[in-house]
């Protein structure tokens, strides 16, 4: 198999280890979609066919088909050397799982395929993000649902970030700007389906100085988004 051509930037060796360890699966991963399914409506409809946007070694899979008992899961990842771990962790699942290797600024799928597009920490590496999100509301029934849960540009500048991982600088957004792309792309988005949290991992100072007694402060450029989007009818 050999990747799609497009613009991307090739996560570091550090951040492909991360990507599989225990932290991130249950502090980062689980806890988004724990945000982004409190942020769902209570009389949200069944959601049978999720895509899976950037699965990577599909440690969302499980998580995904627990919640929503979906009748199958679809998931694309252009970075073909994790395609076996995501396939064997398809393998765990109860609804059936199809991995691809592709690209989400020209997605494999036809109009109106998916009930769910599920998006985490896998924007901030691809490079023309309009495509990218035109492309999730192309492949979406009408009602259908984009759960998006990002990194904003004051994480991904930070010294750590910069030192340890790697993405295309150029391109970060704020939470507010990352707003503002999915509602001109056509997404509803309500302001009670919008969080941001500040957690400890995604601040400069790694929360040293929360740890130290110190406010968290109010007035800041936030780091993280979490947010449910939905396609009109």
């Amino acid at each position: 198999m050999t990747s799609p051509a497009t613009h991307w930037v090739k996560e570091s060796p550090f951040g492909i280890w991360f990507l599989n360890t225990d932290m991130w699966q249950q502090r980062v991963l689980k806890r988004a979609l724990d945000e982004l399914d409190s942020l769902l409506p209570a009389d949200r409809p069944g959601y049978a066919a999720i895509l899976d946007i950037g699965c990577g070694r599909g440690h969302a899979f499980r998580m995904l088909d627990q919640r929503f008992h979906p009748a199958g899961i679809c998931a694309i990842e252009i970075d073909e050397a994790l395609i076996g771990d995501a396939v064997r962790q398809a393998e765990h699942c109860s609804s059936p799982v199809t991995v691809t290797v592709g690209n989400a600024e020209a997605l494999p799928y036809p109009d109106q395929a998916f009930d769910m597009v599920f998006c985490h920490q896998s924007f901030h590496h691809i490079v023309q993000h309009e495509k990218a999100i035109a492309e999730f509301y192309r492949v979406l029934k009408p009602g259908g649902t984009l759960l998006f849960a990002e990194s904003c540009r004051k994480f991904i500048h930070s010294f750590l970030i910069r030192l340890l991982f790697r993405h295309p600088m150029h391109v970060q957004k704020t939470s507010d700007e990352y707003i503002a792309l999915i509602r001109q792309a056509g997404f509803k988005v309500d302001r009670n389906a919008i969080s941001t949290p500040y957690l400890w991992w995604s601040r400069p100072d790694v929360g040293a100085l929360e740890w130290f007694g110190f406010g968290v402060p109010e007035n800041r450029e936030e780091t993280l988004l979490n947010l449910v989007a939905v396609k009109g009818l």
